[in-house]
């Protein structure tokens, strides 16, 4: 009787032990990776220079591939967000050297030059479409305000800026007419000022009224008038608190319909009158 027994407790202590070698359909997880114990070795002498020597011409290959190569010129130009001005004027204004490396475009000197060219860009944005475009994003000024000028119109935007002059004046622009010659607001704010201060009363206006806007004049600083449609006028103040008065104006219009005059110089206290 005890010698069976005593076999079968060998048996299972070799299972047991943690000694014996690991069975042959262990995962592999659990064998030691004996490539992770081996030290690391720096490259001598001669492999880093061979290394060294490899940088140097990649280095050199990639220059010449961007510098002195044909494969990486400028052959297209292409003009984007046009839409007064087209992509040939654009295109013509920009004088993008042709053929040359496109790495050495001055994208800078570009931008420069197309502004000072053409004042209806207000900002262009021009980037490297390798391996051979150059691309540019062209956003146009928008006139808020005419000015005249003989028989043509000065186009006007919303910073105040004068950028062109067409013989035909856009719809639904209102005309600005700068009637500040002598008066003291002038001297003391500057004719730029006015202007802006005019530009940011016609963009309170909601569409609705500013559709019917046909001129706004600007007599001094605190005294702006707004000429509708129907030979109606607006006292509209100064060019302070833009949005209240307009939102007063719109409430206005709608309240006395058959009204001639308004006033919204003061909000808290609009008035209309004649009819």
């Amino acid at each position: 009787m005890a010698g069976p027994t005593t076999a079968r407790r060998g048996e299972n202590d070799r299972k047991k032990s943690p000694s014996g070698p690991p069975s042959s359909d262990e995962p592999s997880r659990t064998r030691p990776l004996r490539w992770l114990r081996r030290p690391f070795r720096a490259p001598g002498r001669r492999g880093l220079m061979i290394i060294l020597a490899l940088v140097a011409l990649l280095g050199a290959f990639a220059a010449w591939a961007l510098y002195g190569s044909n494969w990486l010129r400028t052959q297209h130009v292409e003009v984007t967000g046009v839409t007064v001005l087209t992509a040939n004027q654009v295109a013509d204004a920009a004088d993008t050297p042709m053929n040359a490396p496109l790495a050495t475009v001055d994208t800078d000197e570009m931008a420069a030059r197309l502004r000072a060219r053409l004042p209806r860009i207000r900002t262009v944005e021009i980037v490297r479409s390798w391996p051979h475009t150059i691309g540019l994003k062209v956003t146009e000024r928008k006139p808020e305000l005419l000015m005249r000028s003989g028989g043509k119109f000065v186009e006007v935007d919303v910073e105040g800026v004068r950028f062109a002059t067409v013989g035909t004046a856009p719809r639904h622009v209102p005309l600005l007419e700068m009637a500040a010659s002598d008066s003291p607001s002038l001297h003391r704010f500057g004719i730029d000022r006015l202007r802006r201060a005019a530009v940011g009363i016609a963009r309170a206006l909601p569409e609705a009224v500013r559709k019917d806007v046909r001129q706004i004049r600007v007599q001094s600083y605190d005294s702006i008038t707004l000429e509708l449609a129907g030979d109606r006028t607006v006292a509209w103040g100064s060019g302070e608190q833009g949005a209240r008065k307009a939102k007063v104006l719109t409430a206005l219009l709608k309240a006395a319909g058959d009204a001639r005059h308004f006033d919204v110089s003061v909000p808290s206290a609009p008035a209309a009158s004649g009819s």
